[in-house]
């Protein structure tokens, strides 16, 4: 008998191994036309209504725990499927989702994944122009490429005679689906799930899943955003088990009323069911329980019986809670709240949950107000990227982005241009950002002319309002979402009067916005509750708050182009915002850089950009995607130093220095200073001389009031400056910032300066001038200097026999264009001052020796521009001291007001590389400019030229440091020099030169020559020497864009006339530099 069973099981595996497979060659394949993804009224086939995310579990319990992993109702598809991608439609593997269709010589793909980021096709990155054929609703049918998906899945036994959904987070752009061979359904739009019943489809045992994705379709006309074009199944798939009568949608919205004070929660469910019933049936009869929890406790539970009629039945519950919590960002208070439905004998068939805050959103007296506040939207805004996942974000990612927001007074994002996926609304109600939920609609590269733009073209209307709705009913009971946007840069017309008014009376607790709102349009009714412009200068925001008409809040929704080295006049903008109150705040763009990761030929890894993918001619708009605050692997860049201190939610102003008396603001909206200490030193020469805590009192939000700082006035002592600094910290932590972190700081300088220390040059040193043909020689004890009288350059500059200069120095008008110089043409505009020192014409000498201890040479030039022409005077004064100090006083005249004003004006030399160590007194420690420095405290730093280098994607003008006494490049033995200032310079310390950090000209657009004319960070080899630039200022950053924008007038070098000097001497192991900066001759 065994021996049977055994022979048995052995036929069929031999059987089963020899199952046939078939590419069907040859078999006829119809294509359906008009082709569903070149029909703009095509949005689905089979769908679902959207409704919100919504988990079922079996119980109660169950549900409030919220377990998802745990949930019996669901079935992850997420993992690795078989994978086939063409390159156009027409090469697709028609049959394929045949189940004896082999896939056997296909690739294994994971699932979520962008393909282009697993080695297929190619990235594509455009800001306006499509990345196909602009041709609405048609796509190219050459250069279309599909990709096939196939795997197998087995339905758990216990979910037999339940409803199965299958769920797709999001595909780009638009696909088919198929199980068991059966076509199930169709969807576009890549950022809102897609749900099918599935159902009537499946069978026991294996089942088998097809899916069909297409890069582009029609609906790519309304994906045009400024981000990476990339493909595939890229948000999770899985499988939803439903009780045949369940909870379709519910709807909650959790107000407050009385002042504020008490919740009002209104709550409504839709329930459905497979079974089409009548009124009078028993099996119509169904009980819906809503309860809420605050944590484990109940708080409130009521039933209420439900009778179904059709397919479909709602019910509604209302409840007032005195004394709830509210949430805000501040104060993100969130409660349970427990749906159950149960049978008409009360045995539960599903529950589902959701976590709820109380908070009202409204618009009151041109004010946008939250929980009764007038709040500051202090914002960014966010692109899904990943620099090594593309548009596929984990959870670790998430966290790492709301928690580096959070700890830098970042409360507000605007999901640009898309929405997210549920789990990013999720966190932001849990941890606290107030969030403007954005509609996956940009047609940007259609044009904005009223006749052109598919927004008034009736056709695109239904397409246009399933994206509105699928994001609203998906995320309308997050309390993070305080406003809805129609979408972004799409034109205007009567398709988004329509999602207006559809939103509005969806929705009545949120403003909505849409920045194009209003404008080259042909409508006439207002809809946007909110104007919300994008790159607003600062006397434009300031122009609406001083207009009489102007009735709505204010909100800039992009501002601060935070392109490359950027992030300019930011305190400048909040000064504004802060000075009137229909002015409310704004989003920064953006909040990473699109870089992604690559490695190079010789194993160094860098960010890659647009054009760096795919053939020559590939659409690309270059470096336009690196626009962030933090590095594409989440990295703080300097600005975001400048946008934590503006930001900042608690004020300073100094009252009466000498009697330690502070006037402090509380900016933060419904939290009390109590809960931080407000810790303070003084500093003198970069030690503590005075420390303490003072109490903070119970100050509420918007008070001020006076603090006294329990400081003794100091001694001034002579050369020396005395600094207050404050830092209020948390006491505890607050959400996700742990704590003790700095929330807020600030320095004022006290009023007890030392006298100068004046130095007796009669003490100097002997010193002696040799001259040998062109060279001049001065030479004291220990020193040597070297002047070469035929080009007026210092060539050599020695200390005890140790050479202390390689070159220079010389006069250095300029900086390696940023993004946003690049932006208005910098390098054209002021490119005659590009290596115009080196271009300078010595005219004459003048060498002197008033006394036995100092020498002075001067040398005067002519600056002429590229052909010749004289468009300067300079001149350099050095006076050389027997102590080995030289003190190089430079003048500088243009010879018309008609010449280009300077982008920098100082001097470069280079030094031995051995001179490494850094130490300066001045703003820092992180890199500053003169209109980027409100964040950069006066102090004494200590750290290495190599750390002074900022690796922007695409390099550039990095490492600056202004207001500085002096600093000292020192070797490991503690020789080196010191530079002091007269009073105070500018610097920059790095081992490259301004070329190493130039591109040949802009690249944020298209360049057919891109491939090669791209620059990165592994272009960037440090040099065998350090690069020191000493300056009396270069001009400030800018950024308010970076296609035109120029820097505002006061941080620009504007003069015709300049002129300053600076110290610079030798330094040995032992000296005390803090001793030897003080000094003035």
């Amino acid at each position: 008998m065994n021996r049977l069973v055994l022979f048995f099981i052995m036929a069929l595996l031999v059987i089963s191994g020899c199952r046939r497979y078939s590419k069907y060659e040859g078999v006829e394949f119809t294509e359906k036309e008009p082709r569903d993804w070149e029909n703009p009224g095509m949005i689905g086939q089979n769908k679902e209504a959207p409704h919100v995310s919504l988990i079922s579990y079996g119980d109660r319990e169950s549900a409030l725990a919220a377990d998802k992993k745990a949930a019996p109702n669901l079935l992850s598809l997420d993992g690795i499927w078989k994978f086939n991608l063409v390159k156009a439609p027409g090469d697709r593997p028609y049959w394929f989702f045949k189940d004896d269709y082999d896939t056997r010589d296909w690739d294994d793909i994971e699932v979520p994944s962008n393909w282009e980021m697993k080695g297929y096709d190619v990235p594509i990155y455009v800001n306006i122009t499509f990345p196909h054929k602009n041709d609405p609703p048609f796509i190219q049918h050459d250069y279309n490429p599909v990709g096939s998906y196939k795997r197998n899945f087995r339905i758990p036994s216990q979910w037999r005679d339940k409803e199965v959904y299958l769920h797709f987070g999001a595909v780009a752009s638009a696909f088919y689906v198929w199980i068991n061979e059966q076509l199930v359904g169709y969807s576009q739009d890549s950022k809102t799930p897609a749900e099918f019943n599935i159902t009537r489809y499946l069978k026991r045992g294996r089942n088998s899943i097809a899916v069909e994705v297409y890069r582009w379709c029609d609906g790519s006309y309304l994906e045009d955003q400024d981000f990476w074009r990339l493909s595939g199944i890229q948000r999770s798939v899985f499988l939803h088990a439903r009780p045949r009568t369940h909870i379709r949608d519910f709807y909650a919205v959790a107000d407050l009323e009385n002042d504020y004070r008490d919740g009002a929660l209104k709550l409504d469910v839709e329930l459905n069911t497979a079974d089409a019933t009548d009124a009078g049936d028993a099996g119509s009869e169904y009980i819906v329980e809503a309860s809420l929890f605050d944590g484990s406790q109940e708080l409130y539970s009521e039933s209420k019986e439900v009778r179904m009629t059709g397919n479909t039945a709602g019910v509604s519950f209302l409840k007032n809670f005195p004394g709830i919590k509210r949430w805000s960002a501040e104060s993100p208070d969130l409660y349970s709240l427990v749906i159950t439905l149960k049978n008409r004998n009360g045995r539960a068939l599903e529950s589902v949950s959701s976590r709820i805050g109380f908070r009202k959103v409204e618009i009151r007296d041109s004010q946008f107000l939250v929980n009764g506040s007038a709040i500051y939207l202090k914002g960014v805004n966010l692109h899904e990227h990943s620099d090594v996942d593309g548009h596929v974000i984990s959870e670790e990612l998430i966290l790492k982005d709301i928690g580096l927001m959070k700890s830098n007074n970042i409360n507000a994002v605007r999901t640009s241009h898309y929405p997210q996926q549920e789990l990013f609304y999720e966190l932001c109600d849990k941890y606290g950002l107030y969030v403007i939920d954005e509609a996956n609609i940009e047609s940007h590269g259609i044009g904005y002319d009223k006749d052109v733009t598919i927004a008034d073209k009736p056709e695109w209307a239904p397409a246009h309002m399933a994206r509105m709705q699928a994001m609203v009913e998906r995320d309308k009971n997050h309390p993070s979402i305080v406003i809805w946007s129609l979408g972004n840069e799409s034109g205007d017309g009567h398709n988004f009067l329509d999602l207006y008014k559809w939103t509005k009376d969806r929705d009545k607790t949120r403003p909505v916005q849409y920045e194009r709102a209003e404008k080259s349009t042909n409508t006439t009714e207002r809809h946007t509750d909110i104007v919300c412009p994008m790159y607003d200068r600062v006397w434009e925001v300031e122009a609406y708050a001083k207009d009489p008409a102007s009735d709505r809040p204010y909100i800039l929704c992009e501002y601060a182009h935070s392109m490359g080295n950027a992030t300019g006049n930011l305190q400048d903008y909040w000064d504004v915002i802060e000075k009137y109150p229909i002015l409310q705040g704004g989003f920064i763009w953006d909040w990473v850089d699109q870089g992604i990761l690559q490695t190079d030929e010789n194993g160094e890894k860098y960010w890659a950009y647009g054009g760096d993918f795919g053939e020559e001619g590939v659409p690309s708009d270059g470096n336009f995607c690196i626009n962030g605050l933090v590095l594409p692997d989440r990295s703080v860049k300097p600005g975001l130093n400048e946008v934590k201190k503006v930001y900042q939610y608690v004020g300073f102003e100094s009252v009466d220095l000498k009697k330690g008396l502070i006037r402090i603001k509380n900016k933060y909206d419904f939290t009390s200073l109590s809960k931080f200490d407000l810790d303070w030193e003084i500093m003198a020469d970069g030690s503590v001389i005075q420390s303490g805590r003072a109490p903070l009192s119970d100050l509420q939000p918007g008070k001020t009031a006076d603090i006294a700082i329990p400081l003794q006035m100091p001694e001034p002592l002579p050369g020396t400056e005395y600094f207050l600094n404050l830092r209020i910290s948390g006491s505890e932590a607050w959400g996700i910032i742990p704590e003790d972190h700095v929330y807020a700081t600030e320095q004022f300088k006290l009023p007890a300066e030392g006298a100068p220390v004046p130095l007796k040059q009669s003490d100097l040193a002997v010193l002696q001038i040799t001259t040998k043909e062109f060279l001049l020689e001065i030479g004291g004890s220990d020193m040597l200097l070297t002047f070469n009288l035929e080009t007026g350059r210092l060539e050599s500059y020695k200390y005890r026999g140790r050479e202390l200069l390689l070159k220079g120095p010389e006069p250095d008008f300029w900086r390696p264009p940023t993004d946003s110089d690049y932006g208005y043409n910098m390098d054209r505009k002021l490119g005659v001052w590009k290596k115009a020192g080196e271009r300078s014409i010595l005219k004459s000498v003048d060498i002197r020796q008033p006394e036995l201890g100092r020498v002075l040479v001067v040398f005067r030039y002519d600056i002429p521009d590229t052909e010749g022409k004289k468009i300067a005077g300079y001149s350099s004064a050095f006076t050389v001291l027997g102590s080995g100090d030289v003190i190089i006083s430079n003048s500088f005249a243009k010879v018309s007001d008609q010449i280009p004003e300077i982008p920098r004006m100082g001097m470069q030399m280079q030094l031995p590389v051995e001179l490494t160590n850094l130490k300066w007194f001045g703003r820092g420690p992180h890199e500053n400019y003169s209109d980027r420095k409100t964040s950069a405290e006066t102090g004494l730093y200590e750290s290495t030229v190599a750390d002074q280098y900022v690796p922007y994607i695409r390099p550039q003008e990095n490492g600056y440091k202004t207001d500085v006494r002096w600093l000292s490049l020192t070797d490991n033995d503690g020789n080196g020099i010191l530079v002091s200032g007269n009073p105070l310079f500018c610097f920059a310390a790095l081992n490259n030169i301004h070329d190493d950090f130039e591109s040949p000209g802009k690249l944020s657009q298209y360049r057919k020559d891109a491939k090669s004319a791209n620059t990165h960070t592994n272009d960037v080899k440090p040099r065998d020497f350090v690069n020191l630039n000493v300056d009396l200022a270069q001009m400030g950053l800018g950024g308010d864009n970076a296609w035109g924008a120029e820097i505002y007038r006061q941080y620009r070098l504007l003069g015709s006339k300049y002129e300053y000097s600076f110290r610079i001497r030798p330094v040995v192991r032992g000296d005390d530099v803090i001793k030897l900066a003080k000094g003035r001759y």
